[in-house]
């Protein structure tokens, strides 16, 4: 196989093994609503097989960061299908993918009083951007009491059903990058001592509980993926042995068929682990070149392979891939910057 040959996956048949990484890109307004700027932002890299969004936030709890966007309100689910249509008028499949941010958060971020929710009460070592208080100490948050976890589950089913509504494809449950999902899954922020907590089958629950009722939502199984990233240490993540609780929930979602695992790779050679443990579609990303996708995929330790900052600064990047081109450069100090530059004005090839 190679980059450029087609895929199935999930209910879909993706035209390339390109996969947009989902990046947060800091673009929304205060209330969570997408620019009008995303709709060239995405509608200009639809030759991917697949883009996945910026993290994108099931309900008001679930927001944390400046900018970034949610998928609850009629406003944000009118925005998002103007981008949708861009996509799809390119012939190119976008999922959303939906995060909740768990404890990474801070109140000058959100549209809400609450504290942040998490698995226990745990701060979050480190600091964070606010427009209006620059850089702030996580907030502390409060533990999810046993009977709201299936409130917040079901705040991923609706969010899965404002998404196909506004015309993605499918969804992507975000379990990765020390947010709630991964939050639970993580020893080091998940001390509880009830059914989500302790063992291995306890805390990989909430993960899959909110997987199930993602796919019950979208009618198919098809229509919905996850990512991971074990052993990442991002948003002070710590993991003791991180490899045994993501192959017992590869092989807990295995059943449940979803369209794919996304594992993002961290330097402990999950991803071939996981290849081993999960029998699906699976995607693997991080800091990947040409050479390196052409190898992972011929090798069949992956199935399509997933670009993140290459696709900040080429829209064209299959393309520029096919035909062996230069990238442009991504400019790091404008990936969370409002506004056009950084985002909308990188060129695409002549001709």
């Amino acid at each position: 196989m190679s980059l450029f040959s087609p895929i199935k996956l999930g209910d879909y048949s993706l035209r390339n093994r390109v996969v947009m990484a989902p990046m947060t890109r800091s673009r929304a307004d205060a209330q969570g609503v997408p620019s009008p700027l995303a709709v060239d932002y995405y509608g200009s890299r639809a030759d991917a097989g697949l883009i996945v969004t910026e993290g994108t936030g099931p309900s008001p709890m679930g927001m944390g960061y400046p900018r970034t966007p949610g998928i609850y309100s009629p406003a944000q689910i009118d925005a998002w299908r103007k981008v949708t249509d861009a996509v799809h008028a390119r012939g190119g499949r976008t999922f959303l993918q939906i995060m909740h941010v768990g404890r990474i958060a801070h109140s000058a971020n959100r549209t809400i009083p609450d504290p942040p929710v998490a698995p226990s009460a745990i701060r979050a070592a480190g600091e964070m951007w606010t427009d209006s208080q620059a850089m702030q100490p996580f907030d502390v948050p409060r533990a999810l009491e046993l009977a709201e976890i299936p409130g917040v589950i079901a705040e991923y089913a609706q969010a899965t059903r404002n998404a196909l509504a506004a015309g993605f494809d499918g969804v992507e449950l975000h379990s990765a990058s020390g947010y709630l999902p991964n939050q639970f899954l993580s020893t080091g922020t998940n001390k509880r001592s009830d059914a989500y907590g302790g063992s291995i089958e306890n805390r990989i629950r909430f993960a899959v509980e909110a997987l199930t009722a993602m796919i019950s939502a979208a009618g198919s199984p098809g229509k919905v993926g996850m990512k991971v990233s074990p052993g990442m240490p991002f948003n002070d993540i710590g993991h003791e042995d991180p490899l045994p609780t993501y192959l017992a929930l590869a092989k807990a979602i295995a059943p449940l068929h979803p369209a794919y695992l996304h594992v993002m790779r961290t330097g402990i050679g999950a991803e071939a682990a996981l290849r081993e443990a999960f029998p699906g579609t699976l995607l693997v990303g991080g800091g990947f070149v040409k050479d390196e996708a052409k190898k992972v995929l011929a090798e069949g330790h992956a199935d399509a392979v997933v670009f993140g900052s290459s696709y900040v600064a080429n829209p064209d990047l299959v393309r520029r891939l096919e035909h062996d081109a230069p990238l442009n450069q991504p400019d790091a100090s404008t990936f969370f910057t409002p506004g056009p530059k950084g985002y909308t004005d990188y060129p695409a090839l002549a001709g």
